[in-house]
């Protein structure tokens, strides 16, 4: 990069959340700008960023290279996502490495360096929102089921749909926790520390933090529901093992004292 580009027309960043992880290998190449995320350039000024977690990011591209960039990459995705999550912001020039009022990020200039951190806390956002909008739906399934449970003592549906909530629960349980280390910071900031205070407005502005720790807080929740839903269906078993029992008792009782009374 050279020193001119301090001075930068502004260009627009977008992050595409496209399945549950890409598959990196054999896309690496001599003139990549990172291998941990891979980075590299698309044409003279673009530049594609792709996380292992699913995400691409895509900078300084128009609508038509980005649908081609990411139809370049569609077929070493794996689980893709019938929904694609996107996170977009707009990038400028600026002396001071900030983001204004209307959402613009000032940053230095637009060296690969600066590019990977808006690019790492965007990929992260965008990951966010989806696994958060998936939470969601498993607490819009739960809400009912607690308030049954609630109010007329016994859990509604039966035990197949219990056991088919719980699939849920432990699903989305399951691919959210770990998938996107949020709390790390790019590995980039070991060798370029300079770099810590553009990354952390970007965290802050993202509330890169705050999300991950709600989203953690109802993961625990949805497992101890899991659990007691677990429990209440092992329960009801045992009481139906326990009556079965009572009833074979209570009939061989029945059929000892009419064979005496016969006797």
């Amino acid at each position: 990069m050279t020193g001119a580009e301090t001075d930068f027309a502004p260009l627009t960043a977008r992050a595409v959340l496209l399945g549950e992880r890409i598959d990196t290998a054999g896309l690496e190449r001599r003139d990549a700008l990172s291998t941990m995320p891979l980075a590299f350039r698309v044409g003279d000024q673009a530049v594609a960023v792709v996380f292992r977690y699913g995400v691409v990011v895509l900078i300084g591209l128009d609508p038509l290279a980005e649908d081609e960039a990411l139809r370049g990459i569609a077929p070493r995705v794996v689980g893709p996502f019938p929904i694609r999550e996107e996170e977009a912001v707009r990038l400028a020039p600026g002396r001071e490495e900030r983001i204004d009022p209307e959402g613009v990020v000032r940053i230095a200039d637009r060296s690969p360096a600066r590019l990977l951190i808006v690019a790492d806390a965007l990929a992260k956002s965008a990951a966010l929102a989806h696994d958060e909008r998936q939470v969601s739906q498993v607490f819009d399934a739960l809400e009912p089921w607690s308030r049954d449970l609630a109010t007329r003592g016994r859990a509604p549906g039966g035990r197949r749909a219990m056991i088919r909530m719980i699939g849920s629960a432990l699903l989305v349980e399951h691919r959210v926790s770990g998938r996107v280390a949020v709390g790390e910071k790019p590995d980039l900031l070991w060798d370029r520390p300079d770099l810590e205070r553009l990354y952390a407005r970007l965290e802050t502005e993202y509330e890169l933090d705050e999300r991950a720790e709600v989203l953690n807080r109802k993961l625990r929740l949805i497992g101890q529901t899991a659990r007691l839903m677990t429990d209440l269906i092992d329960t009801e078993r045992s009481l139906r093992l326990e009556a079965a029992v009572v009833i074979l008792i209570v009939a061989e009782i029945a059929l000892t004292l009419f064979q005496i009374a016969r006797g």
